[in-house]
């Protein structure tokens, strides 16, 4: 029972219109206290004056103490008004009235708050079910088809050239928990459990040793697979069932959190990655080795935890797809950062800066990297363009990207890796070039 609540959609389909409904007779009931002009006067300025301290305050959140890393959805700016305003109005029916009105008021409280959060969360389309807003997850582990130890080596031809899908080839790909999770090792880092993605060809008897992406998504989020699973089922359906086995990672620990993905205070996430997760991927799955074959991809925050492992570690990673990256560590709160986090060593925290990586260690004579964001997502399109010409300069095969009429929500993610896959296949060996 709780599962089922927990998968309902708040995106799309009944709940958030239910929930719209409930919140507009709520609003409408409130606003009837009255049938006198002078009602409809102090209702009108409590409405007003409700929606600019709601203004006022995400103002404030987002462009002061920046609480939110970075500008919010153009949504964020109608529905935070629209719940203040109408949370004061409720406040303002609790005096003079009777009892009943007092608690319907008060329970349309939380009513009004808890849609204006589903209606901004919506236009991001990022946590798609209560249990993701709520960071709850109801995934089941997934059975993980065991490697060959004898295969040591890649095949010498591409996949694309040597691989007949069967009769019983899958339609789609599987999601689930990784069984028992990674284990942390060496690190020590409180991670969530990670999720895997098994392509069709990874489903079937003799599967093909595949390539791999490990993923890390945003800040807040949790490691969920479904978007990227959309993305390479979509590119499966059309390369007989071909497409990259995805790891994907929790770099946070805690969504509230930012280790930035590097050794500090905050958590060892830079050792729990290449420490961690790196031996076990080819340990437990059925994945090619080449560093050509293997992808740190990343969204937001993952995004830049993307570009800072392909910079630094080539060696695995041969392939970098940052969608929608923040520039480097801390770039939101720069100074904070480097205080709190680096103690004033301008140095240290200049070393960690994926395009200081990139020049430093270049050239990387086989390195591919694709950056992408939304069109309408001016700061990320500035750390996308940076970090695109940090790789070219340092010599890696580039490729640059901006989402048509996305922003930093789920059609940014959606349509940078559409077209990051779309690069990367041939380079991959899962379709001709």
């Amino acid at each position: 029972m709780l599962d089922a609540v927990l998968e309902v959609n708040v995106v799309e389909g009944w709940f958030p219109i239910a929930l719209s409904v409930l919140a507009v007779l709520l609003l409408l009931y409130l606003l009837g206290r009255e049938r006198s002009g002078g009602w409809v006067m102090t209702a009108l300025i409590v409405l007003i004056v409700g929606g600019l301290i709601g203004g006022a305050a995400l103002w404030l959140c987002a462009n002061v103490l920046d609480l939110f890393g970075g500008p919010v959805a153009d949504a964020a700016w109608l529905w935070v008004p629209l719940a203040s305003g109408a949370i004061l109005l409720a406040i303002w029916n609790l005096w003079r009235s009777r009892w009943w009105r007092k608690l319907i008021a008060v329970l349309a409280i939380p009513v009004f708050a808890v849609t204006a959060a589903v209606g901004v969360n919506a236009a991001y389309g990022i946590d798609t079910t209560i249990g993701a807003m709520l960071g709850l997850s109801t995934a089941e582990p997934i059975d993980i088809p065991p490697p060959d130890p004898a295969e040591t080596s890649d095949p010498a031809e591409p996949l694309y050239a040597s691989w007949t899908p069967p009769a019983d080839l899958p339609e789609h790909g599987e999601t689930g928990l990784v069984p028992g999770g990674i284990p942390n090792t060496n690190s020590g880092f409180d991670a969530r459990p990670a999720q895997l993605y098994l392509p069709p060809a990874a489903l079937v008897a003799d599967a093909p040793r595949l390539p791999l992406v490990i993923m890390m998504m945003g800040q807040p989020g949790e490691p969920d697979p479904q978007f990227i699973a959309k993305v390479l089922d979509a590119q499966a359906r059309a390369h007989d069932g071909l497409a990259p086995i995805a790891l994907v990672i929790d770099q946070l620990g805690d969504p509230a959190d930012d280790p930035m993905c590097l050794d500090t205070d905050l958590g060892k996430v830079e050792s729990y990655v290449m420490q961690d997760v790196v031996p076990w991927a080819r340990e437990h799955l059925d994945v090619l080795r080449s560093p050509a074959s293997w992808t740190v991809a990343g969204y937001s925050n993952g995004g830049g935890c993307a570009a800072y492992f392909g910079a630094k570690y080539p060696e695995t990673f041969g392939n970098i797809l940052a969608v929608s990256p923040v520039e480097y560590a801390g770039a939101e709160h720069p100074q904070d950062t480097l205080r709190d986090v680096f103690g004033g060593d301008e140095a240290a925290y200049d070393a960690v800066k994926p395009a200081n990586i990139m020049a430093a260690k270049a050239p990387y004579p086989d390195s591919v990297a694709i950056f992408t964001a939304g069109e309408n997502d001016p700061a990320y399109v500035e750390s996308a363009e940076a970090l695109a010409d940090a790789a070219t300069t340092a010599g890696m095969t580039t490729s640059r990207f901006i989402v048509p009429g996305a922003d930093h929500g789920v059609s940014a993610l959606l349509g940078g890796l559409e077209h990051g896959f779309d690069v990367l296949y041939p380079r991959l060996g899962l379709v001709a070039p």
